[in-house]
């Protein structure tokens, strides 16, 4: 049985390994339409803050039978005849097809931005790919003012990372407030104060009527009339499925290309993934869900029982200087719902909680905040929480009603179970559902290091905020009198958790410029 996988991003790159895990002799060829191996897009911001090279971006490639054809598009899916066509004339026949198709990045109609041609003016770039990001670094060299078009995830991701290069940035939104699906007015207002004190210029209620310069950027003109200098103009606008070779073949689209909990479209024959899907009227642009995603793919190609029935959403902010994690519905204020919060501005702390029937529903959590991992694991689990929720906030590491925590977005040693040691089922590392369990028992197998935990279980490898726990973890194995026996030998002995991909749905969230962008537009992390 042939597969055939359209997209090499994070989560075609994935796919590819999960199958080659529970079928290494499967023949597979991928298409990707970037001429590069598969990196991880996550860190884009970090390439540009000059935090990371190029080679630290790469994915580690799937073994096995593996037909990867970077720099080549597929043009068409012919359904009837099961094959697939491509931009260099070659057709290849499938078995089995999988759309990773991702997103595209969207372009608002403002007068000036692009030439005749559809292409945009000299100095103006999306944020999406590798390629975008040289483009930016590229008129970086001799710039001295940038404008950031879009107050959301990655648009906060570009300003911060650009100003890390010395550049005066301004983030222009022509929201009320940043991460408006995300954050409330409170948190919003806090984190501003927190972006403005590294340097980043915040504009507000901002919507951006005209690019100046003529073919090269030179400015911008926002609707009130103020003109603000730049050299360089990023827009980081939001996404749009990209399913147009989808609707080409006569697939079932809504906001993306429609799945089923096996992640088989309106074609039992063809399967999607990643940014590309509309799962239960919900479209998703994070790592987590395309990784599930790809799992339950991978294993109902392969005659496995696997099921996808959504995921519970942690977003997180990863700019440098800024400690922001969003869960669930922050606005879900209701006769139902008891909502705990407190803030404190001088230290640029704000913490909200909300709970229904002694479960958590959203959390907001910007700042210093070492309960982050655990509010994770509760939220992910939907497990009861204490009944005075106030401990929510304010557990310390070691102690408290709810345990010790991790980092962000991650429940270190000490998240569950008694003492400092974490249950077996504590997730470690959100992207990948690697639990305490799954590292201990790599551990006791053979894996001493954080590259040797890392190259065994994945922890680690998507966003990265996960890094100082997992070495936390892996220092607290190799601290006992034989190294991993006693901890090691516990936390085996628990039973594992069952896994993300068996959680219920959240929405995503969306993002614009000001723009008539549609309802379809979202800010992501970008995976596929």
């Amino acid at each position: 049985m042939s597969v055939v996988v359209v997209g090499n991003g994070m989560a075609g790159a994935r796919f590819a390994a999960d199958l080659r895990a529970l079928d290494p002799q499967r023949p597979v060829v991928i298409f990707g339409a970037e001429p590069t191996r598969a990196y991880n897009r996550i860190l884009l911001p970090e390439l540009l803050a000059g935090r990371v090279e190029e080679d630290d971006l790469l994915l580690p490639e799937a073994s096995g039978a593996l037909d990867l054809r970077t720099g080549v598009a597929v043009t068409e899916i012919d359904p009837v005849r099961r094959t697939v066509r491509a931009d260099d004339g070659s057709r290849i026949r499938y078995d089995a097809l999988v759309l990773a198709t991702g997103s595209r990045p969207v372009v608002p109609p403002i007068v000036g931005l692009t030439r005749a041609d559809g292409d945009l003016v000299e100095g103006a770039a999306v944020f999406r790919t590798l390629a975008d990001s040289r483009r930016i670094l590229a008129a970086t060299d001799g710039a001295r003012d940038v404008v950031v078009l879009g107050g959301g995830l990655l648009g906060l991701e570009a300003a911060r990372g650009l100003t890390g290069l010395g550049l005066s940035v301004h983030l222009v939104h022509a929201r009320g407030q940043l991460m408006e699906r995300q954050l409330d007015g409170d948190a919003s207002r806090i984190l501003t104060r927190t972006l403005e004190g590294l340097g980043v210029r915040v504009r507000l209620h901002a919507a951006t009527a005209a690019v100046v310069g003529g073919d090269r950027v030179r400015g911008v003109v926002l609707a009130d009339g103020t003109a603000i200098p730049a050299d360089l103009l990023v827009i980081a606008c939001g996404v749009r499925p990209d399913v147009e070779l989808a609707v080409k073949a006569g697939l079932r689209t809504g906001r993306g290309v429609v799945v089923d909990d096996g992640m088989r479209t309106s074609d039992p024959s063809i399967y999607a993934i990643g940014d590309c899907v509309e799962h239960r009227d919900q479209v998703y642009g994070l790592l987590a869900p395309a990784w599930e995603q790809a799992r339950v793919a991978a294993g109902r190609i392969c005659g496995r029982p696997a099921r996808y029935t959504g995921s519970r959403l942690v977003t997180r902010l990863k700019a440098r200087g800024v400690d922001l994690a969003a869960m669930g519905d922050p606005h879900a204020h209701d006769e139902d719902t008891e909502v705990v919060t407190f803030a404190d501005p001088a230290r640029e702390i704000y913490q909200k909680v909300l709970i229904r029937e002694r479960r958590l529903v959203g959390a907001i959590l910007l700042g210093d905040n070492p309960s982050v991992g655990t509010l994770t694991q509760l939220f992910d689990r939907g497990a009861p929480v204490p009944t005075d929720a106030r401990s929510l906030l304010f557990a310390r590491p070691g102690g408290g009603a709810v345990g010790g925590v991790g980092g962000a977005g991650a429940a270190g040693p000490g998240a569950a179970g008694s003492g400092a040691v974490p249950a077996a089922n504590s997730t470690l590392c959100q992207c990948n559902g690697v639990t305490a369990g799954a590292i201990a028992r790599a551990w006791l197998g053979g894996a001493r290091t954080v590259a040797e935990v890392t190259a065994t279980t994945r922890a680690s490898t998507g966003c990265g905020g996960c890094r100082d726990t997992i070495e936390g973890f892996v220092g607290a194995l190799s601290a006992e009198p034989e190294p991993g026996s006693e901890l090691g030998s516990e936390l085996t002995s628990q039973p594992d958790f069952e896994s993300a991909a068996e959680f219920g749905s959240e929405s995503g969230s969306e993002s614009d410029c000001g723009s008539a962008a549609g309802p379809d537009v979202r800010e992501e992390e970008g995976v596929a």
